[in-house]
């Protein structure tokens, strides 16, 4: 279990959207996300987002919205971060 709190955050928000049970045995930088995951179809990906939102207080644009976002657990964990940094 990693002591990063953004890193459990976004694993407990991922696991929400799309099941524990699709979820990677193991989900590092550079997991596939979109497209490996059969779950993570546009309503989890909406799903994400609002939890991100709400629970992380974040403003996300419709124009930061991409597959590249979602591409891999890294891209997504790196825009989360991006993003609480300002």
């Amino acid at each position: 279990m990693s002591s990063d709190p953004v890193d459990r955050l976004l694993r407990a928000i991922l696991e929400s959207a799309i099941g524990q049970r699709a979820m990677p045995a193991r989900l590092d930088h550079d997991t596939p996300l979109l497209g490996a995951i059969p779950e993570l179809d546009s309503m989890a990906v909406l799903a994400i987002l609002t939890q991100l939102q709400d629970e992380l207080g974040l403003t996300i644009a419709d124009d930061e919205i991409s597959a590249e976002r979602f591409e891999t657990y890294g891209a997504l964990a790196d825009f989360v971060r991006d993003k609480l940094a300002g």
